[in-house]
């Protein structure tokens, strides 16, 4: 059952702006607008997707990735389907880009799921969390109330306004940084650049973020587009922790997966402008930890989304006292909950 959207505006006698992400679809009776989910109905914008979720799962906190928030904890983290991209490289695809098979989760029953086993809260991620902003909307006031986290995994193509609302209700975003180059985001995933980086810089003044960004062979990995992209993010915030992921084939591009020498090329690279980078889908164990950029000490190890964090003393670094930029409880938990890897629900 389609639940009315929010963010548009009648553009002319038959036709209705979307004005949630730059795209601003315009979109006559019965049209979809880029993302799929979003359309107009009986002369109203309405979305499919409210309370239908494709995926669900408890996951680590470091699987978004974030490893500056609240490390070694786990987050309930769901997902529904469509996005307002369309990359050819896309990693999880099946339900950006498709249709699969929904439940239906209600606010209340996600409210009350949140808390469960361990978890410290609601990552909405797996597919583009902004498209599903009238759920998120209602959910998020009503998590932050019983005192669960909010975290958006996000291209971070949305509009200042509609951003501007949702901000103070989440706690921590990672933003998906695809290119330091615009053509890159109008050939290969339909948008621009400049929205993500306004993106990037208003949230990292209002919550804690942090960035990834996937190195796709023969697309972004030249070395004069990684050091640009460093230099985008250490404009903005030289703390903000910046992660590499590496790209294997997926959906339409067959490339080979990204090379393990240049990761560890662009992590030494980074590391001359930028506090904290690491390394993503590479089992290396170089880019895995945390080191205090005062002393050097090792404050949180990791070993996959194992997690070692007796360096940390709070949000300061146990060896030498320095303040830190990580969001931490004073303590974790003993008993911590066995982790589950994201299940797609089927028929």
């Amino acid at each position: 059952m389609s639940h009315k959207a929010r963010w548009y505006r009648v553009h002319n006698a038959d036709t209705i702006a979307c004005l949630l992400c730059p795209r601003a679809c315009l979109l006559k009776e019965g049209e979809y607008g880029s993302c799929q989910v979003r359309h107009v109905e009986h002369f109203e914008l309405v979305t499919d997707t409210y309370g239908k979720i494709t995926a669900i799962a408890n996951d680590p906190i470091e699987k978004k990735p974030l490893y500056h928030f609240y490390p070694g904890s786990n987050i309930l983290s769901i997902g529904t389907f469509g996005c307002n991209f369309a990359c050819t490289f896309c990693q999880n695809w099946r339900i950006s880009q498709g249709k699969p098979p929904t439940q239906d989760l209600s606010v209340r029953e996600l409210v009350r799921a949140a808390g469960q086993n361990g978890s410290i809260g609601v990552a909405f991620t797996y597919n583009e969390p902004s498209i599903w902003y009238e759920y998120i909307m209602d959910a998020a006031p009503q998590l932050r109330q019983k005192g669960y986290k909010v975290v958006l995994v996000t291209n971070g193509y949305i509009q200042p306004e509609p951003l501007e609302e949702l901000l103070p209700f989440v706690d921590a975003m990672n933003i998906d940084l695809k290119s330091s180059r615009d053509d890159f985001y109008k050939h290969f995933c339909g948008g621009r650049l400049k929205p993500v980086l306004e993106t990037i810089r208003h949230a990292s003044t209002k919550t804690h973020v942090e960035v990834t960004h996937l190195i796709v062979t023969g697309q972004n990995d030249k070395k004069e587009q990684i050091l640009d992209l460093v230099g985008l993010v250490a404009d903005i915030d030289k703390d903000i922790p910046l992660h590499f992921s590496r790209y294997f084939p997926q959906h339409r591009y067959t490339q080979e997966a990204t090379p393990s020498e240049f990761l560890h090329w662009a992590w030494d690279a980074a590391r001359e402008k930028l506090t904290s980078v690491y390394l993503g889908n590479l089992q290396s164990e170089k880019g895995s930890n945390t080191t205090c950029p005062s002393c050097g000490a090792v404050v949180i190890r990791r070993l996959g989304y194992q997690v070692d964090a007796s360096g940390l003393n709070g949000h300061s670094c146990r060896a030498c006292g320095a303040q830190l930029k990580i969001v931490n409880r004073d303590t974790l938990p003993n008993d911590r909950m066995v982790r589950g890897s994201v299940g797609i629900l089927r028929e």
